[in-house]
Order: C-alpha cells, then structure tokens, then sequence
C-alpha cells in the first residue's frame, strides 16, 4: 500500500510540474476531466486508495457559480488524490455550507466565489465554522483583488487545479 501512496504521489507530482512547465496555454476543462478520469481508472487498477492513511474530507460547494465547472474539476483531482468529497450543491446559502460544515467537520471547505459581493458571505461563513477547517477557494475574485482571499478568512487560493494538487502534496 505504500507502495501505491509513492506511485500516486510521484504521478501528481509529475503532473503538476508537467503542467507548470507547459509552453501552451493550461489544459482545457475537458482535457482535465479526461485525465483526472484516466487517474482514477489507474488508481482503480493498482488498487490505490489515495495518499494519505485516513482521507480528508472535503465539502465542496459555489455561493455565486451556477455552472461549478471548476468546483467539478476540483472534486474530480481531490478524489484521485484520495480525499472524501462530500459536494453540497452550487449556489448554496451560507447557512447551508455553515451546518454542513458543523455537522460533517471536513478538513477543507472547497469553494469557488466568482462575484466580490460575496465578501461579506465568506465572512460569516469563516465565522460560524471551526477554526481547523481549512477554506479553500478558487474564481476571479482572488486574481482581480489580491487583498480578497485575507479579508474574508481563506487559507488558500487555488489558481488552478494545478495549485490544488500543489497544495494538498505540501500541506494535507
């Protein structure tokens, strides 16, 4: 099983240098899908759990995303890396992701915030949840106004799925 966890851990990390290195624009959203699918079909065949042991839980969730296509793409590489994914809808009320987060207790909370009229939401969100649950989040906010992610309480901002990955081999 080690064994595995080195396997698993070598390919995404062989991934992601792949593609900080590329030349050409990051993959497409399809491009993605197609290899996170070609992961967990070798995980499947390797017998491969994931990376760690006991898995973290993830609650993944948008407050403003009506499409979640990056949040699709996240819970896709979170369940090659092993993790639990528990997604609870997109345009969730932050009473919502607050009680879940409650109830559940994951490691991370996964969202994708699109619009800066959310600043307040994401406030209260941080408020109302354990402090040891990391947020992670994703969406143009974070690029446009790069003060955003420290004013409303996340821990990291992932640029792309590639950052993702990043973070979960360094940090979970």
């Amino acid at each position: 099983m080690k064994d595995g966890k080195r396997a698993l851990r070598a390919r995404l990390l062989d991934l992601v240098t792949d593609w900080d290195r590329m030349d050409r624009t990051f993959p497409s959203h399809n491009e993605l899908e197609s290899i996170g699918r070609a992961l967990l079909e070798w995980k499947k065949e390797e017998n491969i759990q994931g990376l760690w042991d006991v898995p973290p839980l993830i609650i993944s969730t948008t407050i403003d995303d009506g499409l979640g296509q990056g949040l699709r793409i996240v819970n896709l590489y979170s369940e090659v890396a092993g993790l639990v994914v528990m997604p609870i809808g997109l345009l969730q009320p932050l009473e919502k992701i607050i009680a879940a987060c409650n109830k559940n207790c994951p490691d991370i909370l996964g969202l994708t915030v699109l619009q800066f009229d959310s600043e307040e939401m994401l406030i209260e969100i941080k408020r109302g949840i354990s402090p040891d649950i990391k947020i992670i989040a994703g969406g143009p906010v974070f690029t446009a106004d790069s003060d955003f992610a420290e004013r409303v309480g996340i821990h990291f901002v992932a640029k792309n799925v590639a950052a993702y990955l990043r973070y979960l081999l360094q940090n979970v």
